[in-house]
């Protein structure tokens, strides 16, 4: 019967998937939108809201530059979602501004990249998720001392449907998806009607006044004011680049279809931002920072209940009040989009982190998927790393969203200069006119997309570093040189083994020694195993720590005429471990071309509890010895009668699934009918662990 655990896992993450399987997961547009582009998407959702929190702090009069702000961010989208059009369809192999830069630009600026990702797909995460609680609470506010748990519950539900698979996640998020899609478009057609009709809605805060932080600004200050405001806007710009990333993940043609994608995406989030932004100014909706909330002249309820968001204030005006149907679904829709956006990072992530691994940036188990084809430990590390900044920053969205876009735009503008270099690079060797100005419109919009993310780079560097972000600015380096170490660390150990001329095949001799403890079944086993390799020499060894236990030993030995010589190594303070290595270290001074191979006598156990009561001894002298040169270490199992339960049970591990193995008793190969073993000799009863000996 499989385990408790083995039932758990299959429960929640579903039967392992074989590894010709892997084609099938590839993803149609219609699930591939969803999946990777959920979070430019859900993005509108409080793209507007952080530009008014920003110009609210000079009261409402500075709200008319809102829709020149607004405008920006429209630019600014098309212009990036043009460019990585071009990127998607010359690097369809998914390695997206990392690949482009590494290429183009040289490796510095591709691991500068890749920690830029690194951080903004944990800040995705961190943000998307605890927008999404905002939008819930902001429906049911009751639910506010529970934020922070509730988001690091939702983080670790979205890590479980994203183990199962990209396919079934992707599935799983597209009717929430199309339907926020829906649901904001209506809101935004029904509260254009009213207003065309002459009965603009109207937000619960447009009668509230606000007492301004920032007042008289002039000149220079007021130039920041709105820089810092534009670059807020900006957030909506988040999540573009994850479709680069995932073009593997496209079904084929992948460039063309991935473009595709990249223009449903950028259409669709133009045309909710401008309208949400556009009902925003229409309702008069005053929003300010949470923590400023006091400041609204007006706000009957401000104890500790917060602001609820400016989409959920649009909804209301829009449909009339916080208990129309139409609304809770706007809202439950809007929390779950929200939510679901962080998953364009559990995708996102573990691609890159699998990408770094190839290239040996990254620990290579990055590389390794899982039951269900998918990079399994990319997603639980990422999982990990969310929850941390959740509770740091207490799922506050404001504050998470100051360290949340420089990521983005260090990608975005790294990214975009390496595809200017890159048409460079084709059009010195191109002769072909038409294929010529296809390759110089490409390297236009490169360049201007560069241009273009390299201001605004500049700009929230400028204006949120004080805010925050100094935070990221401090983590990217970090990233970066522990990336630089891990590719060190690899070359270092590639050049270590790389074979020599002069490097021995074969050693002069094998000196094998059998590490003994008690005549018993163990032990026989072990010298019959030793002598079967026909080493040069085999000797076995015990160590006295007590004389009485070591004579008898001698006297068991020397009776049952044991064909190996039993050599006693001498232990005055009871130490096993020491003396054994100084009689390995002995051996190998002696004979410097020679190989030392310990064989030790292990039991395998069945329960858990058994492991603490035996191979205690054994399991520290082999850590040792391990660290010897020119030591090997040879464990020779003895199964005890309850290992015999977990023999018969079928087991599954992450290279069953290579090798065809389910973890089950229906793809479980048959196995060779296992020899009779001949009648062993009376033997003295064997002890229930090993004592004072390995």
């Amino acid at each position: 019967m499989p385990s408790l655990g083995s039932l758990t896992k299959r429960l929640l993450l579903g039967r392992p998937f074989r590894s010709e399987k892997l084609g099938d997961t590839e993803l149609p547009k219609r699930l591939a939108l969803p999946i990777f582009a959920s979070d430019p998407l859900s993005s509108v959702a409080y793209a507007t809201q952080e530009v008014l929190v920003v110009l609210t702090l000079g009261s409402t009069a500075y709200l008319y530059l809102t829709p020149f702000l607004a405008a920006g961010v429209v630019l600014l989208l098309i212009v990036v979602v043009a460019s990585y059009r071009q990127l998607v369809q010359a690097y369809p192999t998914g390695g997206g501004d990392y690949e482009v830069a590494s290429k183009n630009l040289g490796r510095t600026a591709g691991v500068t990249v890749a920690s830029a990702l690194l951080v903004d797909y944990v800040m995705t995460v961190a943000v998307s998720v605890s927008a999404g609680i905002d939008n819930v609470i902001s429906a049911l506010r009751g639910l506010n001392p529970y934020r922070v748990w509730m988001a690091v519950a939702v983080v670790v539900l979205l890590s479980a449907m994203n183990l199962r698979g990209v396919r079934e996640s992707g599935k799983a998020f597209a009717v929430p998806t199309y339907a926020f899609v829906v649901a904001v478009l209506g809101m935004v057609v029904t509260g254009l009607v009213r207003t065309f009709l002459g009965h603009p809605p109207v937000a619960e805060s447009a009668h509230f006044a606000i007492h301004p932080e920032k007042a008289n600004l002039l000149g220079l200050a007021l130039l920041f004011f709105v820089l810092r405001a534009f670059s807020s806007g900006c957030t909506a710009l988040t999540g573009v680049e994850a479709i680069a990333n995932g073009v593997p993940a496209f079904q084929k043609p992948k460039g063309k279809n991935a473009a595709a994608t990249l223009l449903a995406m950028g259409v669709i989030s133009m045309t909710m931002f401008v309208g949400i932004t556009a009902l925003a100014l229409i309702s008069k909706v005053h929003y300010v920072d949470p923590a400023r909330v006091r400041d609204l002249v007006g706000f009957a309820k401000c104890g500790t209940e917060p602001q609820p968001t400016v989409i959920a204030q649009i909804g209301a005006a829009v449909f009339g009040g916080t208990h129309n149907l139409l609304f809770y679904f706007l809202q439950a829709v809007t929390a779950l989009i929200l939510v679901l956006a962080a998953n364009t990072a559990f995708n996102g992530f573990p691609l890159l982190g699998s990408i770094l691994a190839q290239d040996r940036f990254a620990p290579r188990q990055l590389h390794t998927r899982g039951d269900r084809l998918v990079y399994s430990n990319g997603i639980v590390l990422l999982a990990a790393a969310a929850i941390v900044l959740i509770i740091a920053f207490k799922a506050d969205v404001t504050k998470l969203i100051q360290l949340y876009i420089i990521g983005v735009f260090t990608s975005f503008t790294l990214g975009q200069t390496g595809m200017v270099r890159h048409w460079n690079a084709l059009l010195r060797t191109e002769r072909d006119h038409v294929a010529r100005r296809r390759m110089m419109r490409s390297r236009t919009i490169n360049a201007t997309g560069a241009t273009f993310t390299g201001l605004v780079l500049v700009i929230v560097l400028i204006t949120k570093f004080t805010k925050g972000a100094y935070l990221v600015v401090i983590a990217m380096p970090i990233l970066f040189l522990l990336m630089r170490g891990i590719r060190q660390h690899y070359d270092r150990v590639a050049a270590e083994l790389e074979p020599t001329d002069d490097a021995p095949i074969l050693p002069a001799r094998n000196h094998a020694v059998v590490l003994v403890s008690k005549v018993h079944q163990p032990t026989l086993r072990s010298i019959a195993y030793a002598r079967a390799t026909r080493p040069d020499t085999l000797t076995a060894v015990t160590v006295n720590v007590d004389e009485a236990d070591t004579r008898a030993l001698q006297e068991e030995w020397e009776r049952r005429e044991v064909p190996v010589p039993l050599e006693v190594i001498e232990s005055p303070y009871r130490e096993i471990t020491r003396p054994i290595l100084d009689y390995i270290k002995r051996i190998r001074r002696e004979s410097p071309r020679d190989v030392v191979t310990v064989y030790i006598p292990e039991y395998v156990v069945g329960h858990w509890w058994e492991t603490l009561l035996h191979n205690q001894s054994a399991f520290r002298l082999k850590s040792r010895l391990l660290f010897e040169p020119g030591v090997m270490v040879t464990n020779v199992p003895w199964q005890l009668k309850s290992s015999e339960h977990r023999a018969a049970r079928p087991q599954s591990s992450p290279g069953d699934v290579r090798r065809g193995y389910a973890g089950d008793d229906t793809l479980q190969p048959e196995q060779p009918e296992q020899p009779e073993q001949p009648d062993q000799p009376d033997q003295p009863e064997q002890p229930e662990q090993v004592t004072g000996r390995p």
